[in-house]
């Protein structure tokens, strides 16, 4: 195993180990990986030796950050056609993972965002620690949540997604927990003795059952306590709405998150709330990740892309200049922009998307 490779891959007993392995940058995600953790998925499903698979992140600080924005910016100046291959592939990874038919094992630990929510949420066990903070940031980089996220969201109780979605807010365990994200909680400092119990799982069921022997009643949590609010100011119409509500309701965390929208990119706003809303009208997870793939090739060829990773990455100034840079200067046809039909560029998941 060359331990500089981004994806290290051993075996346990029956359990194949799958870690990310490019910890100073938050094992954060590209092409490369997401092809490397297909190919194990493939041969996994196919090996009876097999009889789960086992997801974590190298380093102390999280399973993974997301995709390389940095290169897809990259893309976008240079005109290449990269990232678009490599959402292509990523994509049809996240749909992998959910229809994978053994055990799929995601250690949730630290943080967990964007990309990193598409390789671990759409498993069949996730586990999330104190430690964990589950995220969709993509509005603040002028982008929209992606890889499955808005199916996650869009079935999360009442307007919780909503407001997860709109803000980035993080999830810590119990929230996580709430909205669908994950399945159990166990405490950081129990995952070495849960993950020599899996070590010795020789079928599904114990790999199901030994996965609840650890679970615990998360601490803390915020959500529950919010939802009268977010469910009364997300139900709004319009962004614009949203954020009025919010602001009139005389909660001061429901004004704190009026304010952390107005900050956003309001294109990717705009295009969030509409992703989100349609997305639980959607059938199945292919047929979301259809509808994201037209997303994101429409975000590729805006301005707000670049100008958002060069705020919050590159240059690092958290002063990004939108454009537009106000939410009433985006109207109905851009929003409807992105979602129009790709033609023989489409992803092509399971049943063709509607026109």
């Amino acid at each position: 195993m060359n331990h500089e490779d981004p994806v290290l891959l051993h075996t346990e007993g029956r359990i194949r180990h799958i870690t990310l392995n490019r910890p100073r940058a938050l094992n954060a995600l590209n092409h490369t990986m997401v092809l490397r953790v297909q190919e194990v998925l493939d041969a996994a499903e196919r090996d009876d030796s097999v009889t789960a698979v086992l997801l974590t992140g190298a380093g102390e600080r999280g399973l993974c950050a997301g995709g390389d924005i940095r290169a897809i910016r990259d893309d976008a100046l240079s005109g290449s056609p990269a990232a678009l291959d490599f959402w292509r592939d990523e994509y049809r990874l996240n749909a992998g993972i959910a229809r994978f038919p053994k055990p799929y094992v995601a250690i949730m630990d630290g943080i967990v965002m964007g990309g990193g929510v598409g390789v671990s949420a759409h498993g069949s066990i996730r586990i999330v620690t104190e430690r964990s903070r589950v995220a969709m940031p993509e509005t603040g980089i002028g982008f929209v949540p992606d890889v499955g996220g808005t199916y996650l969201l869009g079935r999360a109780p009442g307007e919780l997604g909503t407001h997860l979605a709109l803000t980035g807010e993080a999830a810590g365990a119990a929230d996580a927990l709430l909205c669908g994200l994950a399945d159990h909680f166990v405490p950081f400092r129990e995952l070495p003795g849960l993950i020599g119990a899996l070590d010795v799982c020789t079928t599904p069921a114990e790999v199901v059952a030994t996965a609840e022997r650890y679970a615990e009643a998360a601490p803390g949590g915020e959500l529950a306590a919010r939802r009268d609010w977010i469910d009364a100011c997300y139900s709004a119409a319009t962004v614009e709405e949203i954020v009025e509500r919010l602001g009139d309701c005389g909660v001061p965390a429901a004004k704190e998150a009026a304010a952390t929208i107005l900050a956003k990119s309001p294109t990717a706003l705009k295009v969030t709330l509409e992703s989100v809303r349609r997305a639980r009208r959607l059938d199945d997870l292919e047929a979301v990740l259809n509808q994201e793939y037209r997303v994101s090739s429409a975000a590729f060829t805006r301005p707000d892309l670049v100008e958002g990773v060069r705020a919050q990455i590159v240059d690092k100034d958290r002063n990004p200049r939108w454009n537009p840079a106000g939410l009433a200067e985006v109207t109905d046809a851009d929003v409807e922009r992105f979602f129009a039909p790709l033609g023989d560029g489409e992803l092509g998941l399971g049943a063709p998307p509607a026109s």
